[in-house]
């Protein structure tokens, strides 16, 4: 008898509990992370993930969490399986890599990957992953903006077994990763909680399989990955079928800063697949801006989701990511080859998602808003006080999300493929010798239209002790977010560092610099844009912007 025919038998009450069950030990997980965690960009900003595999290396279950790490952790586990079959492993083993070129995402974000048994069986496989506040490199934060190769990023690791069985945690590698970051108690807490989430998600899912057996919650597993195959093809089939264009740019790779990157992508519908191809964009780029496979397919992966199950019915796992089909070419910007750098791939992937959405609009765009300001402002601020006190330390950044068809967009709002938060600013103060003067929203940033895009934001630090190292990648400074259905663009992001002296120095998007006691940094991050004819706007709705603040008198 197949699988098929055996799914087909399972008590369907069974299926769903098991069902909310994967998705609840997913969520556990994440909390276990976050909580656990040393460094403020996890325990505030949220930058880490947890998810569950099936032995095969299929998704099953994931965190509401990061889809850039969720989508990464995909070929990590792939890798995983080539390297070390699932035979050879035993209970309490821990592996860990980051290796962008053999599976990962960037440096900073390290995987933890536990086989889960029962009764000397495997069942699944738990997976973690951690934006690690610091991992070497020739800048602090290990994502400088001008590297040009991926030496320059950081401590690059191979598949490498942490633990054995539940024996003591490989010293010589704790030892080897301490002697190459900055702040090593920081890092190697984040990297201990990231083993604690996935021991949570083990012990889970054996008490799931003591429930109702492990062979039952295995053909569970399959089944449901079956039926989110179903339904997301099924929705596939209510969309327009035919081939959606769309480009988006990058500002620039961060070395060379006058040069427009585009992303070009043709979005294929048929009944059955999601065909997303992309021929012209730009070849791999000197800086650090390309991005892995992993990266482009978190983002189709997302607007796909987007597209086919706005009312989130469909169990999120990997059967919805099967009717996929990606054209990477080689050697592009989401196909590098080694070594070319990838540490600011997020900016990528964010602007490669935003032009699949774009595409996507053409085919609902009653669900599809316009242009989001699609920009994730990541801040390291790096360097010594004047006591010797070393510190390492991030801000996120965010702008607007685009209006849609039936309402203006979001002010300030993450979106898409990166799902962080800010680091408040306590926090932020709490670990660094920097003070936060500023955090508003920025009137007129939205793009006019019958429904407005969302605001960006207006932010000021200063540098209060020391010399600091700082990280700014920026976008959306020269190509901002544009508007649909006859809106108007968003404003563009703009920032600027202020010399205690008076001296101005605009950014171009992406910079590395240093600051001195008394220079400050003002930053302006982009709004959405507007959806539909900016004359079509009810005169109240406009007369609330303007009492609200979000927009002048002078521009309305």
């Amino acid at each position: 008898m197949t699988m098929a025919v055996q799914a087909e038998k399972i008590d369907p009450v069974a299926i769903e509990v098991i069902r909310n069950k994967l998705d609840g030990i997913a969520n556990e997980m994440q909390l276990t992370l976050v909580r656990s965690a040393f460094s403020a960009i996890v325990k505030e900003g949220l930058d880490a993930s947890a998810s569950m595999f099936t032995i095969e290396g299929e998704t099953l279950a994931q965190a509401l969490a990061i889809p850039i790490h969720l989508s990464a952790l995909i070929p990590m586990v792939r890798h995983l399986l080539e390297k070390q079959p699932i035979s050879a492993m035993q209970e309490g083993d821990v592996y860990v890599m980051n290796d962008p070129y053999l599976g990962g995402t960037h440096i900073p974000d390290i995987a933890i990957m536990m086989p889960v048994f029962y009764e000397g069986r495997p069942i699944a496989i738990c997976t973690a992953m951690t934006h690690h506040q610091d991992l070497g490199g020739m800048a602090p934060g290990s994502t400088p903006t001008n590297a040009t190769d991926i030496f320059q990023e950081g401590l690059r690791l191979p598949l490498i077994k942490l633990r054995e069985g539940y024996g003591p945690i490989n010293e010589t590698f704790m030892a080897i990763l301490r002697q190459n970051v900055r702040i090593p108690d920081i890092v190697t807490g984040d990297l201990m909680a990231e083993i604690s989430a996935c021991s949570i998600g083990a012990r889970r899912l054996t008490e799931l399989a003591q429930v109702y057996g492990g062979e039952f919650v295995t053909r569970v597993f399959n089944e449901l990955l079956d039926r989110s195959e179903r339904m997301t093809v099924e929705a596939l089939k209510q969309l327009p079928h035919g081939t959606y264009s769309y480009e988006d740019w990058l500002d620039n790779d961060g070395v060379d800063v006058d040069r427009r990157i585009p992303i070009k992508v043709k979005v294929t519908i048929t009944d059955n697949t999601m065909e997303v191809d992309f021929t012209g964009t730009s070849p791999q780029v000197r800086g650090p801006f390309n991005c892995m496979p992993s990266g482009s397919l978190a983002a189709a992966s997302f607007a796909l989701r987007a597209v086919t199950d706005p009312t989130q019915t469909i169990p999120n796992n990997g059967g919805c990511f099967r009717p996929l089909k990606l054209n990477l070419p080689v050697g592009s910007i989401v196909n590098p080859q080694e070594p070319a750098p990838v540490g600011c791939r997020a900016a990528t992937i964010k602007r490669v998602t935003s032009a699949l959405l774009g595409a996507l609009r053409q085919a609902a765009p009653t669900r599809v808003p316009a242009d989001t300001a699609n920009e994730e402002v990541i801040l390291h601020f790096g360097g010594k006080t004047s006591q010797g006190q070393r510190f390492v330390t991030s801000q996120i950044l965010i702008g607007g999300n685009g209006a849609s068809a039936r309402g203006d967009g979001v002010d300030v709002i993450e979106t898409d493929v990166t799902n962080c938060m800010n680091i408040p600013a306590e926090a932020l103060e709490l670990e660094s010798p920097i003070r936060v003067h500023r955090a508003s929203f920025m009137p007129d940033s939205g793009g006019a239209g019958q429904w407005r895009g969302g605001l960006g934001a207006a932010l000021e630090y200063e540098i209060l002790d020391g010399e600091v190292t700082i990280t700014y990648r920026g976008e959306r400074h020269f190509c901002p977010a544009a508007g649909a259905a006859g809106g108007e663009a968003g404003q563009p992001a703009t920032a600027e560092i202020l010399r205690k002296d008076g001296e101005i120095q605009v950014i171009p998007s992406k910079q590395v610099a240093r600051l001195m006691a008394g220079d400050r940094l003002h930053i302006r991050t982009a709004g959405g844009g507007g959806y539909g004819d900016p004359a079509a706007r009810h005169p109240e709705r406009l007369q609330a912007d303007i009492e609200d603040g979000k927009v002048t008198r002078t521009v309305a």
